[in-house]
């Protein structure tokens, strides 16, 4: 039983709580699993990942914390992550099998840091189809699946930051820097295009949002663990 004089958590006040997402696990399966854990309902996260992606989420839990959720997702994101340069899948990462190949013999190193100066600053980029964005009050991967077509509005980004970290053809390893918003993927998929070629992402890990840092999670074990204790207690 935890000595209520020492607890970890106050989630009358509210808790927000760094988590390292687990690879195949959707940002919703995390909150639930919290949610389940410390038995408190009112709880969300500040900005999806896709299950294909690892690093931090930022949870919020009661309402005091929820209420900033908005602030939160608007802060900019890190990301690291690695592109495939020769191949693209309709889903712009590894969720969908490769459906074109491409030549990427021609490609230089001087091409590649080109393409990365070419996508950083702003504009206006395109989701990808397989994505939560909402078209008519349904997800968008939704249409996607049953293979419907459907427009999809560009959307303005910034990328403060478009790092090669090293070069490992057909593998190109990056840190990006960006706001609100933006799909990495899509960055990967127009960074083949730059190339006269084709790209997907291969993996990504988010590393910080605003000032929060993956140094600083929570791996999500050790944090069900932690708030399990609390559940059915008084707050």
């Amino acid at each position: 039983m935890i000595d209520v004089t020492k607890r970890l958590f106050n989630f009358e006040d509210g808790e927000v709580l760094l988590v390292n997402k687990p690879l195949g696990w959707t940002s919703f399966d995390v909150v639930n699993k919290l949610r389940y854990a410390c038995g408190v309902k009112k709880i969300g996260h500040a900005g999806t990942l896709d299950p294909m992606a690892t690093g931090l989420l930022i949870i919020c839990i009661g309402r005091n914390a929820t209420r900033r959720i908005d602030e939160y997702q608007g802060m900019d994101k890190e990301y690291t992550g690695t592109f495939f340069l020769g191949a693209t899948t309709p889903s712009y990462d590894r969720e969908k099998e490769p459906d074109r190949f491409f030549d990427i013999g021609h490609i230089t190193p001087a091409q590649l840091q080109q393409a990365a100066r070419t996508l950083s600053g702003s504009y206006e980029q395109e989701p990808p189809i397989f994505s939560a964005i909402k078209v008519d009050g349904n997800p968008l991967y939704i249409k996607a699946r049953k293979g419907v077509e459907v427009e999809v509005k560009k959307r303005p980004v910034t990328i403060h930051e478009f790092e090669l970290c090293s070069i490992e053809l057909p593998l190109v390893h990056v840190r990006i820097v960006c706001s609100k918003g933006t799909y990495i993927r899509s960055i990967a998929s127009d960074f083949g295009k730059q190339l006269q070629s084709g790209a997907y992402l291969y993996a990504l890990h988010r590393t910080k949002i605003g000032n929060f840092s993956i140094e600083n999670a929570w791996e999500l074990p050790d944090l069900v663990k932690a708030v399990s204790p609390y559940k059915n207690m008084p707050q």
